[in-house]
C-alpha cells in the first residue's frame, strides 16, 4: 500500500515525539549541567569583586547605589597612643589612633561632625576651659600630652577666631600646626587611600572653605584646591563652580580614577543617610538619589555631581574614620 503525503507526515511527527521522550532525561542532565558551570563562574566572579588589590573593590549588587566597599585595613602591632584635634573653619574635630612603626593605624575614638562649636567660646577663659576639657577625654585613653597635637586647617585660617584659639593654645605650651590646601591634600591621601589603592585611586577632600583633591604620580602626591561648600556665600554661581571643579577634576590622570575615597562634612552627611551599621566605608549613591536640605548641602551635591561627571568613576568610597589630620600624624618621624 502506497501511503499518502499526510500519513508520511503524521508517521514523522510520531518518529519525532517518540524520540523526544526518549531523549529528554539525557537533555535535562546536560542542562543541569550547565547551571552548574553558570553558578560557579559567578560565584568565582563574585570573589573577585572583593579582594584588594585594587582592581575590583566594590561588591555590586543589582541596584547600581547598593554598594559596598570591602577593604579590610591592615590592625596595628604593639602601637602606641596619638591624639590629634583639627581646629577647624567652625570648631574642633579630635580623634586617638593606635599607630604603629609602620604606620598601621586603628581608631580608638573620635569627635567627628559633632565637634566643639566656637559659638560657645565667647571669651579667652571659655576658651581656655572648652579646650582643658577636650583634652582630659584624651589623656583618660592614655595619650600622653607630649603624643597630642593640634591641627589648624586652611580654612580655618581665615577666621577671625582661630587666631584667638591658636594664641590660648600657645600658652598651654602646645604647638599649633598650620596647614596649606596643598598639605592637607596630602595628608588626607595618607589617611584615606589604602595602600593597595594608592596607585590606580584618587581622594576628594569636600570642606566648606575649599575642597582638596590628591592621587599619586611615582613617589610624589599630586594635589588640587578647588571650590568649598560654602561658595554661595560669596554669591558665585553654581555653574561657575561646578565648571571650574570640572575642569579641575579634568586633571586627574585617567590610570588613577579606580575609586574615589571621598571625605569632608557634606560626604559625611550622605553616607550618614545610608548607612547600613558600624561599617568603616559606605559606598556614596549617585548625586541625583539625594534631596539637598540646606544651602550648603546643595553646594556639595553641586561640587559632587561635577566630580561625577568628570571623572567617570562609578565608585565614591566614603571613609567614616579618616581625617586629614590623621595623614599629619602618619607623616610624622617618631
Amino acid at each position: 500500500m502506497r501511503l499518502k503525503p499526510a500519513g508520511i507526515v503524521i508517521i514523522l511527527l510520531i518518529i519525532g515525539v517518540l524520540a523526544y521522550l526518549a531523549l529528554k532525561p539525557k537533555f535535562d542532565e546536560v542542562r543541569k549541567e550547565n547551571g552548574k558551570e553558570l553558578s560557579n563562574t559567578t560565584s568565582s566572579q563574585a570573589e573577585r569583586n572583593t579582594d584588594t588589590t585594587g582592581n575590583i573593590p566594590a561588591t555590586r549588587t543589582t541596584a547600581s547605589n547598593d554598594r559596598e566597599f570591602n577593604y579590610v585595613p591592615e590592625e596595628p602591632v604593639n602601637g602606641q597612643m596619638r591624639g590629634v584635634v583639627e581646629v577647624g573653619a567652625t570648631g574642633f574635630n579630635s580623634f586617638v589612633i593606635n599607630m604603629d612603626a609602620q604606620k598601621r593605624w586603628k581608631i580608638v575614638s573620635k569627635d567627628f561632625g559633632e565637634s566643639l562649636a566656637y559659638e560657645g567660646l565667647a571669651t579667652t577663659e571659655d576658651i581656655r576651659l572648652g579646650l582643658k576639657k577636650y583634652l582630659a577625654s584624651m589623656f583618660d585613653k592614655g595619650v600622653s600630652s607630649r603624643n597630642i597635637h593640634f591641627v589648624v586647617s586652611s580654612g580655618a585660617l581665615k577666621e577671625p577666631k582661630t587666631a584667638t584659639i591658636s594664641n590660648e593654645l600657645k600658652k598651654m605650651g602646645y604647638v599649633v600646626n598650620n596647614v596649606t590646601p596643598d598639605q592637607e591634600a596630602k595628608f588626607a591621601f595618607k589617611a584615606t587611600v589604602p595602600p593597595p589603592f594608592a596607585d590606580n585611586s584618587f581622594m576628594v577632600d569636600i570642606g566648606s572653605g575649599n575642597t582638596k583633591v590628591s592621587w599619586m604620580e611615582g613617589e610624589a602626591i599630586r594635589t588640587l584646591e578647588l571650590p568649598g561648600a560654602k561658595y554661595y556665600e560669596k554669591g558665585t554661581p553654581d555653574e561657575d563652580v561646578y565648571a571650574q571643579v570640572k575642569s579641575g577634576i579634568s586633571k586627574v590622570p585617567e590610570g588613577k580614577r579606580n575609586v574615589c575615597f571621598i571625605i569632608g562634612g557634606v560626604p559625611f552627611t550622605l553616607a550618614n543617610q545610608h548607612r547600613k551599621g558600624e561599617e568603616r566605608y559606605t559606598v556614596l549613591k549617585e548625586p541625583g538619589s539625594y534631596t539637598a536640605k540646606d544651602k550648603k548641602m546643595a553646594a556639595g551635591l553641586n561640587i559632587y555631581k561635577a566630580i561625577v561627571d568628570a571623572s567617570k568613576t562609578d565608585t565614591f568610597v566614603f571613609d567614616w574614620d579618616a581625617n586629614f589630620t590623621i595623614g599629619f600624624l602618619l607623616s610624622l618621624q617618631k
